[in-house]
C-alpha cells in the first residue's frame, strides 16, 4: 500500500517551475500551496509522511496524527517542528542541510554591492532627467567605495559562511570570522579567526550574519553590539530575522550610527506594516529570497525525495536532533 504524503506549504518550493514528480513517484501525494494554522490537522490527518517548510508542526498537532511516521522539512532550519515531541512518538524528522549555499552567498554580495553602488537610485535619476540636466558626463547621488582592503566580518562559519568568505577574498577583502558552533570550523588561509564576537563588531566594515537563531542569540544585533560598530559599517542578514533587535537597528540607522543595512529576513514574515525598519534610511530589503534560486530549489526537491526514499528503506538520513 502506497504511503500518503502531504505537503502543507509547497508554493515557495514549486511555484510552477519545480515539479513534484520525484516525490509523487514515492506515494500518494497531496500538495497544498499554503495551510492556515487552523487547518493543519484537518489536512494532515491520515498522512504517513508530512512535508513542511514554515507551517508549524507542534506537539499538539503531532498528538492528533496517529498515522504520522515521518516528517521532512523543506528547508535547512527545522525550528517549525517540535522535534522532541516527534521523537517521543518515534517519528524521525529530517531536513535538507545542503542545497542553497551558493545561492545565499551570491545574494549576500548582491545586497552588499547594491548598498555601496545604489544602481536603482541612479537608474531612476537618469529616467527623471537628472543626467541631462546636470550637464556632466558623470554624477553620483550616494557615496561610492571599493571593497578591496576592507574587513568583512562573518558571524557563523558553517558552509554558507565559508562560501561567503571565498567571495569576499575574491574582492580583495580581509575576512574576519567568528564560529558560533561548538564544532571547530575550517579556517582556511587568508581568513582570520575572531577571538570574540565583539572583535567582529568593532573591526569590521561589513558584518554578515550566518548563524542559526537560538534562544541565546536572539537579538544579538542590538543596542550594545551596534554601539561598538563603525558608523561607516554595513550590516547584512540572510540568516534569521530574530537575530536583530529591529527597533535598535532602526534607531542606529536614523541617528547615522550605522551607514546601512540589507536584510533578506525579518522577525515576522511577511513583514508587518509597523516594522520600524521600513522607515529607516538606507535599509534595503528582499523578501526572504536568498535561498530561492531555481537551481537551489531543484536541489531542495531532490534532497527531500532522497530523505523520503531513505525513510522508506528503513534507513532515514539527515535526521535532526539526534
Amino acid at each position: 500500500m502506497r504511503m500518503k504524503i502531504v505537503v502543507l506549504d509547497g508554493f515557495t518550493l514549486n511555484p510552477g517551475d519545480n515539479p513534484w514528480d520525484d516525490i509523487e513517484a514515492l506515494g500518494e501525494l497531496m500538495v497544498y500551496d499554503r495551510t492556515p494554522n487552523d487547518e493543519i490537522v484537518q489536512r494532515a490527518i491520515g498522512a504517513d509522511i508530512l512535508l513542511t517548510n514554515k507551517t508549524p508542526i507542534t506537539a499538539e498537532t503531532i498528538a492528533q496524527l496517529p498515522n504520522l511516521r515521518f516528517i521532512s522539512v523543506l528547508a535547512t532550519g527545522y525550528n517549525v517542528v517540535n522535534v522532541a515531541a516527534a521523537r517521543e512518538q518515534e517519528i524521525p524528522v529530517s531536513n535538507v542541510p545542503v542545497y542553497a549555499t551558493d545561492a545565499v552567498a551570491q545574494h549576500v554580495f548582491a545586497l552588499l554591492l547594491t548598498l555601496i553602488h545604489q544602481p536603482t537610485l541612479h537608474d531612476q535619476a537618469i529616467r527623471d532627467g537628472q543626467w541631462q540636466s546636470r550637464g556632466d558626463f558623470s554624477f553620483w547621488l550616494s557615496p561610492l567605495s571599493e571593497l578591496r582592503g576592507k574587513t568583512f566580518g562573518i558571524i557563523g562559519f558553517g558552509r554558507i559562511g565559508q562560501a561567503v568568505a571565498k567571495l569576499a577574498t575574491a574582492f580583495g577583502m580581509k575576512v574576519l570570522a567568528y564560529d558560533c558552533s561548538k564544532q571547530q570550523a575550517a579556517f582556511s588561509e587568508g581568513i582570520t579567526r575572531a577571538e570574540t564576537i565583539e572583535d567582529i563588531f568593532r573591526l569590521s566594515d561589513v558584518v554578515s550574519l550566518h548563524c542559526p537563531q537560538t534562544a541565546s542569540n536572539t537579538g544579538l544585533i542590538g543596542a550594545t553590539s551596534l554601539s561598538t560598530m563603525k558608523p561607516s559599517a554595513l550590516l547584512i542578514n540572510t540568516a534569521r530575522g530574530g537575530l536583530i533587535n529591529e527597533r535598535d537597528l532602526a534607531d542606529a540607522l536614523k541617528e547615522k550610527r550605522l551607514a546601512g543595512a540589507a536584510l533578506d529576513v525579518v522577525s515576522a514574515e511577511p513583514i508587518s506594516a509597523d516594522n520600524p525598519l521600513l522607515t529607516a534610511p538606507n535599509c534595503l530589503f528582499t523578501p526572504h529570497i536568498a535561498w530561492a534560486a531555481r537551481e537551489a530549489r531543484h536541489r531542495l526537491m531532490a534532497g527531500t525525495a532522497a530523505n523520503i526514499k531513505a525513510f522508506l528503506s528503513g534507513r532515514p538520513i539527515n535526521v535532526v536532533g539526534e
